[in-house]
């Protein structure tokens, strides 16, 4: 039996398999580029384990390629050595192709640390092979014989990587054990495969086309071991000159002993790994298209598939040989396999059609619902996202934004600084609360009617209360009644949303958030509204609530976050995010309560001198939420004597992320984003160090 010792023994505790299957001359613990993928830096080596006393591969770039020399030899054909039966073939694939001569079969015995031992009998006494022996007689090619051969691109460098040779006499036995001979002529030219322990002649113009000798093994593969660990296309061909004439043009091939040849799968398994598409072939006659049909069924679990050549299928018409002696290039078959792939993907790029941009034929501009000084907020197809933390008068401002909406035509209405579309057409107007109850939504409800000068809600306006539905039932209620409002008032106008998170299970289930995120985008695409969400900040935080925040912070078009100002009385609302612009196109504007008109009121712009008074204790703010304490205490002292660019540019810029999130913010508040000169120190390094 082959044991993993005495293969250990045999190639010097593993550094001949190491040297065989690796095509890199490497040296003993020196770092080498890993062959088998797009390796960028050297950071793989041989090593010896003196306690283990075998030699191993260590590659900190992919640790896949880490192990020993049979983690290697299974790594390179898909074969675990944790499986013990395929522990057993890549021994007996290092036993064959090093020819070390170990006999392999008799029983093998592995021990597991958590099972008892146990054997397993691998194969029963072998049937003996018939081996025969051969004799051939070499000669140089004929200039005949290269233009035969050149007519499908074959040259000689293609002819010397494929051990192919031209013989002048090829001698062996037949079944009956036979001696013959047969003579290569200036009519019947004969050509040789040449395997480690084989030869496979080729006549091309005689009767007896195929000629067989030595040993082919188990499963003969014709190169197999010439492709390269990874690529895109293989194509498996009917025989060895296609192979060649498909090399020839730069494409991956294999045969195997003919068309009609079985195809062991757990070849295709290996090689399903490594090439991310594996076409059959083969000729179009009669043969070639049965052939090829039966073995696409058998191996159709690995994605294996055919491709049919646009010949005739006649003697001289019939193969990829053929194919490139009538003149096509290696563009023509790609261009044939990329018509293939229309047709496989033909649901797919149907899709995606109505998905292509048409540089020619613009989209229609989506028409502005929600603008500040003619910056888009909200626009038709687009999700507006209000945020901001508790008791800050989100609701209000909402209350604010529909009561625009709604405002009868060529009237002006206080939104809370914002300026929303005129909805000349009375499109729907919707309102949906999952937060409030229905007694405040009713009193919000009649505040927005008072400041928008109706007195009673239009029909095209609906209002809806959620909080007794449950997560599951709101989000399909705002679906179903969209569509159907859609319908009935010729489109929507507007829609409104008060507790987004409030359609889920949970704010962090990022499953769940991308799900409903993407939903009401898609439904504001399709019924060209603006949807307007409210989510709360984080407590004590800039970021939005969770993976739903997330998720809302790369989708929404624009974000507002309403906030609390040093005076608690007044809020202020600004822009982290628009999509159309920049946040500092959007002047930070503030509302209060107003006790006599009983509602709130826009107060206008943020004044310069107020905003400079909270730049420090906004920086440190931050510092505070993000930062360690060390770095938060020489922040807060440094503050007062430091240019706030070089803060920024210390805590900011060097966490790439959360600049780039909140670098419009930034600039918003402080009125600085500067980095400072290449290798100019920050002063809160020092302090901080």
């Amino acid at each position: 039996m082959i044991r993993k010792d005495d293969i250990l023994k045999m190639t010097e505790k593993g550094i001949s398999v190491f040297r065989y299957y690796l095509p890199v001359d490497f040296k003993v613990e020196k770092n080498f580029l890993n062959p088998f993928y797009k390796d960028t830096k050297a950071s793989c080596n041989i090593y010896y384990e003196r306690k283990a006393g075998v030699f191993k591969m260590k590659d900190f770039g992919n640790e896949d390629y880490s192990g020993d020399c049979f983690e290697l030899v299974g790594r390179l054909n898909g074969l675990s050595r944790k499986e013990l039966k395929e522990f057993v073939e890549i021994m007996e694939m290092i036993n064959r192709d090093l020819h070390l001569g170990l006999s392999a079969h008799e029983e093998y015995h592995v021990s597991h640390s958590k099972v008892p031992q146990k054997s397993e009998v691998v194969s029963e006494e072998p049937k003996a092979k018939s081996v025969r022996p051969y004799t051939v007689v070499q000669k140089n090619f004929t200039a005949v014989e290269l233009a035969f051969l050149g007519k499908s691109g074959i040259g000689g460098n293609v002819l010397k990587a494929y051990r192919t040779v031209s013989l002048k006499k090829f001698s062996s036995e037949n079944q009956e054990r036979k001696p013959f001979s047969c003579m290569t002529s200036v009519d019947e030219p004969m050509f040789g495969y040449m395997g480690k322990q084989h030869i496979k002649g080729y006549r091309s113009c005689s009767q007896m086309r195929f000629l067989y000798a030595g040993d082919f093994g188990d499963n003969y593969c014709f190169r197999l071991e010439q492709l390269s660990a990874k690529d895109d296309l293989l194509f498996i061909t009917g025989g060895e000159k296609d192979v060649m004439s498909l090399a020839a043009h730069g494409f991956h091939a294999i045969c195997f002993n003919s068309e009609t040849a079985f195809i062991p799968a757990a070849v295709i398994h290996r090689l399903s790994f490594r090439f991310k598409h594996i076409i059959l072939l083969y000729d179009v006659d009669s043969t070639g298209l049965k052939s090829s049909a039966k073995r696409e069924e058998e191996l159709k679990e690995y994605g294996v598939k055919r491709l049919l050549l646009l010949l005739a299928g006649t003697k001289t018409e019939k193969d990829v040989s053929d194919y490139f002696m009538l003149g096509n290039s290696r563009e023509d078959l790609i261009k044939l396999f990329l018509d293939y792939l229309e047709t496989l993907y033909s649901e797919t790029m149907s899709a995606l059609k109505s998905c292509e941009v048409d540089f020619n034929n613009p989209p229609p501009i989506a028409q502005m619902i929600v603008s500040v000084n003619d910056v888009p907020l909200g626009t038709q197809g687009n999700l507006l996202c209000i945020t901001g933390g508790e008791g800050t008068g989100k609701s209000n401002y909402v209350a604010a934004l529909i009561a625009g909406a709604i405002r009868p035509t060529g009237t002006d209405v206080d939104a809370l600084g914002v300026t929303l579309h005129e909805n000349s057409r009375n499109k729907a107007v919707l309102f949906y609360d999952t937060e409030q109850s229905e007694v405040q939504l009713y009193k919000n409800i009649s505040n927005l009617l008072r400041r928008c000068g109706r007195e009673a809600m239009p029909e095209w306006f609906k209002a809806y209360c959620l909080t007794g539905m449950s997560r599951k039932e709101r989000l399909l209620s705002i679906i179903q009644s969209l569509d159907k409002y859609h319908y009935q008032y010729g489109g929507v106008h507007l829609v409104v949303i008060d507790g987004i998170a409030d359609l889920i299970k949970c704010a962090n289930d990022e499953a769940e958030s991308i799900a409903v995120v993407e939903e009401l985008y898609r439904l504001a695409g399709i019924y060209k509204t603006c949807i307007v969400t409210v989510l709360h900040f984080i407590p004590n935080g800039l970021k939005l609530r969770g993976h739903l925040g997330s998720e809302l912070q790369r989708k929404a078009a624009a974000i507002l976050s309403i906030e609390k100002d040093s005076d608690p009385a007044i809020s202020v609302v600004k822009a982290l995010k628009v999509r159309d612009g920049s946040p500092l196109d959007v002047p930070i504007m503030q509302f209060s309560w107003d006790k006599e008109k009983t509602m709130h009121v826009y107060l206008g712009e943020k004044p310069k001198e107020e905003k400079d008074k909270r730049k420090e204790g906004e920086l440190v703010a931050v510092a505070d939420s993000r930062s360690s304490k060390r770095f938060r205490d020489s922040a807060e002292k440094a503050m007062p004597s430091l240019v706030a660019e070089t803060f920024i540019w210390k805590y900011f810029w060097g966490t790439n992320c959360l600049f780039f999130r909140y670098r419009e913010q930034i600039i918003a508040n402080v009125g600085v984003c500067t980095r400072p000169k290449e290798n100019t120190p920050c002063p809160v390094a020092r302090l901080s160090a």
